[in-house]
């Protein structure tokens, strides 16, 4: 479907861990498909150095440090009162630090705007509400889950990734606000994958033995060769891919591992995690939003690991939930629940269908479809509107 050459869209997105620009891109994609003009812009480019530092280094540390700790601010953050004094003095450090932004979307004038991430979308809700800009203005949720800094009722519309996120933001309040359940937007790619032969030929594997999949994310945290070395010393004949991402350090350690066993195969970043995803007979990896969704579209189920307390162990609680995922606290347990999927295959198809069930690998057209439209005219503004999942099977392989 094609688009009048006057529509343009700017999709705003932090980078404060990869999922959030990962979903940006993915919607910029399916808009240019279109013959939309789109642009990304993560707001962390256009802020002082000491604000970055603050608001995305202090994220990184307090999650991958002392995870508890980030448990207790989620919740604590998304109990406080949006009027309370300290949610005011953020509010005003925020605006203060991001006027660039602003700038920014007065050059570009966009006609239609998204925000993947509660930041941008908190700063354009003041301007509407005061009148300072008028463009439709819609939101991606990027977790199965709903925190309070999401909620802005002065914005276009909403979309969720599952029906109870879209019932949480009618409890919170957007009553008033369309809602529709798109799923979270994830690349074209992952609509269209490869067959898990040509995945496996691609990366050099034997398409005929199992394959696990491990994943760190994007900035490759974790102690993945610890998790290898204790996964590769199972009986079974089974190949494991670990993605390191940027980290280096890490993959020169996956490499030296894979130089005793040859059923290793270390990567690093790779723009096409598609591939190594369609190859793969199950993954490990913390349960982001964007990662969740990924493997959902292709239905690859997993074994979701330490869960980052808050929007992670809300994510894991979706997978558990629907059928899609077993969970590990520690290494010991994750190598007994990878040892029993190995061993009952009846057991791993049903978690594949299960995800297959979930998938929706066209989320991003089913945003831009409720974004460059007028939902307003078309529905009741008080319901939430749900686009249907697309599960397919892969490469024949019945649950």
């Amino acid at each position: 479907m094609s688009a009048p050459a006057t529509v343009s869209l700017a999709v705003l997105s932090v980078s404060a861990g990869a999922g959030h620009v990962r979903c940006a891109e993915a919607l910029v994609h399916a808009a240019q498909a279109r013959g939309v003009a789109a642009t990304h812009l993560d707001l962390m480019t256009m802020v002082p150095a000491v604000f970055r530092q603050l608001y995305v280094g202090s994220y990184l540390a307090v999650v991958n440090r002392r995870p508890a700790l980030w448990g207790y601010i989620y919740d604590v953050m998304d109990s406080r009162p949006r009027e309370s004094l300290l949610s005011r003095v953020q509010r005003a450090v925020e605006r203060l630090n991001t006027r660039r932004l602003d700038r920014e979307l007065d050059r570009l004038a966009p006609t239609h705007i998204v925000c993947t991430h509660f930041l941008p979308a908190q700063v354009l809700s003041r301007q509407r509400a005061t009148g300072r800009r008028s463009t439709p203005t819609w939101v991606v949720v990027t977790d199965f889950d709903l925190h309070a800094l999401w909620v802005h009722p002065q914005l276009s519309g909403y979309c969720a990734a599952a029906d109870e996120v879209a019932w949480r933001m009618q409890d919170r309040g957007l009553t008033a606000t369309p809602r529709v359940v798109t799923g979270i937007p994830i690349m074209p790619a992952f609509a269209t994958p490869l067959t898990r032969a040509a995945a496996a030929a691609e990366l050099g594997l034997d398409p005929s033995r199992p394959t696990l999949l491990l994943m760190s994310g994007g900035l490759g945290v974790g102690n993945l060769d610890a998790l290898a070395e204790r996964l590769l010393a199972l009986p079974h004949g089974f190949q494991l891919i670990a993605l390191a991402g940027r980290n280096e350090a890490l993959l020169a350690r996956l490499r030296t591992l894979a130089t005793r066993d040859a059923r290793l195969l270390p990567m690093g970043f790779t723009s096409r995690p598609e591939v190594c995803m369609a190859a793969a007979d199950l993954a490990i990896s913390k349960p982001g939003g964007l990662t969740t969704s990924e493997c959902l579209a292709l239905g690859l189920p997993m074994v979701v690991i330490a869960p980052i307390p808050g929007q992670e162990e809300r994510n894991s609680d979706y997978l558990l939930e629907h059928g899609a995922a077993l969970k590990a606290h520690d290494l010991t347990g994750l190598v007994w629940r990878v040892r029993g999927l190995l061993d009952d295959p009846v057991r791993l198809a049903r978690l594949r269908a299960s995800a297959q069930a979930l998938g929706r690998p066209n989320a991003a057209d089913a945003v831009l479809d409720a974004v460059l439209s007028d939902p307003a005219t078309s529905r009741p503004r008080d319901s939430a509107t749900t686009v249907p999942p697309t599960p397919r099977p892969r490469d024949g392989r019945q649950p």
